[in-house]
């Protein structure tokens, strides 16, 4: 849970929706075809400039001044042998743990932390990156927005609001999350369609071996992202949840074997000569990420077995026994076993803050209600059951709670159900999730220690002994093997690899 909130990540690329007029005809630089389009060159450049704004304020960039220059040094070596190389091109690595990379038109890339934990080498990354300069340079960008001003942005948004949170299992959830419904329905319409992706893998291919590094570099990480996505399925369905749904590189980028193959293809037509190309700069990618976050980060909070921890807030939180913690952007969701009700916490923003009367008068204008004072955990708060009048002026039951938190930042704790049915009985539950909220201590701050990535020798009992010391869990092993791409054969004993650490301790 951060201050701001995170878009889709291709909800900033959205701006270039708004633009207005009929368009102009444009040539292509990758195909030189001419092509109609409501963006030219520099309305590109300035509406990239625009939601590279809004991006950096959504998301964060990784606070790691050494990282970014090392992607933006390979990432400038790599749009110099692009079609447009005379762009003014901008890399970034966003501190995130979603396994992810886009770009935005006019010549802003990003890639994740997150992706980057299981990429193994300098080229493999050089795949990502150029993958993501070729929608740049075919302008995929532009051609999204024509398409959308075409077909009308606002008409598809509405079709798709209501199906956000039933897929959440949390259908009727009310206006208070109508903001990440906006968000979600900006990333839907904003996925780059199959030929697009193709095209972008092509040109991927043909930076990278401009760049003399091997085209077949692009089978080796969309193979590794599917054994990463595959993975955390598996994860889910053991722990009773659906599949994760956040947004991801293979969840924009086609991932069925048929478009693996066409990959394949694509990457065979560079001839074989190892002369044409330098080391797969495994070594130096490795020592570059040593160090760096792995999972949730101190910022925006950690989820520890059944404990949420925030140490910049200074709160903690418990979900009951079977629950599962959801920690998003803007709120934290302690969402029960069925998937149907849920309590979420969400900060309320200084400005609608004061007494807790004032707040409901003003949030919520409730028509009727009953407010109980309580305390939880020495914290004062009130909890509202009422009716009030949502967006669309209909009649609608709220149960919420109101606190005010540590460093004086007021929180809303806001039952929520698929039916009136699913919060009465998933209503005891929440209170004792409710009443777990507290300010963080000794034994919290203990627990609230982020992981982080360092790399130790292959030891000789392999993956078996280094799961031993990692804080990953029961499926340490697995996922060590996974972020290794290691899953069938093992390193050389005294290889480096890389292991997960609590961020205070070396391995």
């Amino acid at each position: 849970m951060r201050s701001r909130v995170k878009s889709s990540l291709a909800a900033a690329a959205a701006a270039a929706l708004f633009l207005s007029g009929c368009g102009s005809v444009v040539v292509n630089p990758v195909t030189g075809q001419a092509e109609r389009s409501v963006m030219d060159e520099a309305s590109e450049i300035a509406e990239g400039k625009k939601a590279h704004a809004q991006v950096l304020q959504e998301y964060q960039a990784l606070a790691d001044p050494k990282l970014q220059a090392y992607v933006n040094e390979l990432g400038q070596r790599l749009a110099k042998q692009s079609h447009r190389a005379h762009l003014a091109w901008h890399f970034t690595v966003l501190d995130s743990p979603e396994v992810n990379a886009f770009a935005l038109p006019g010549g802003y890339v990003y890639v994740t932390r997150g992706i980057m934990a299981y990429l193994d080498s300098e080229a493999d990354l050089a795949g990502v990156i150029g993958h993501e300069i070729g929608h740049v340079t075919a302008r995929h960008g532009a051609q999204r927005a024509t398409r959308q001003q075409t077909a009308g942005f606002g008409v598809l948004a509405a079709s798709v609001l209501g199906a956000v949170l039933e897929s959440q299992g949390l259908g009727g959830a009310g206006q208070m999350l109508g903001q990440a419904s906006q968000t979600a329905a900006a990333g839907y319409i904003a996925s780059y369609g199959r030929e697009q992706e193709l095209q972008a893998d092509g040109l991927g291919a043909e930076y990278l071996a401009r760049s003399h590094y091997r085209p077949q570099n692009m089978v080796n990480v969309i193979g590794v992202l599917k054994q990463q996505e595959r993975f955390a399925a598996e994860q889910a369905k053991t722990e009773g949840r659906a599949a994760p749904t956040q947004a991801s590189w293979l969840a924009s980028h086609p991932s069925n074997d048929q478009r693996l193959a066409q990959i394949r293809d694509i990457a065979s037509q560079y001839k074989a000569d190892d002369g044409n190309y330098q080391d797969d700069g495994s070594e130096p990618y490795l020592k570059a990420i040593e160090g760096m976050a792995y999972g949730e980060s101190a910022e925006q909070g950690l989820s520890r077995g059944n404990n949420f921890y925030h140490t910049g807030l200074g709160l903690a939180i418990s979900a009951p026994m079977g629950w599962k913690i959801n920690n998003g952007a803007e709120a934290v969701s302690l969402v029960n076993a069925a998937g149907d009700a849920a309590l979420v916490l969400r900060p309320i923003p200084a400005k609608a803050g004061g007494a807790h009367e004032d707040i409901l008068r003003r949030l919520l204008k409730p028509e009727q209600g009953q407010v109980e004072k309580l305390s939880l955990n020495g914290l004062p708060a009130s909890h509202f059951s009422g009716v009030v009048r949502n967006a669309q002026g209909q009649r609608q039951a709220v149960e919420l709670t109101l606190v005010d938190g540590p460093k004086q930042q007021q929180y809303v704790l806001q039952y929520l159900g698929r039916d009136a049915g699913a919060i009465y009985r998933a209503r005891p539950q929440m209170r004792e999730a409710e009443a777990s909220f507290r300010a963080l201590t000794a034994a919290d701050r203990k627990a609230a220690q982020p992981w982080v990535l360092r790399l130790q020798a292959f030891p000789a009992g392999g993956f078996a002994q280094l799961a031993k010391n990692s804080p990953l869990g029961a499926r340490a092993e697995a996922q060590l093997r996974l972020l290794n791409g290691a899953l069938d054969n093992d390193p050389k004993p005294g290889q480096k690899v890389k292991v997960v650490a609590v961020a205070a301790a070396r391995p």
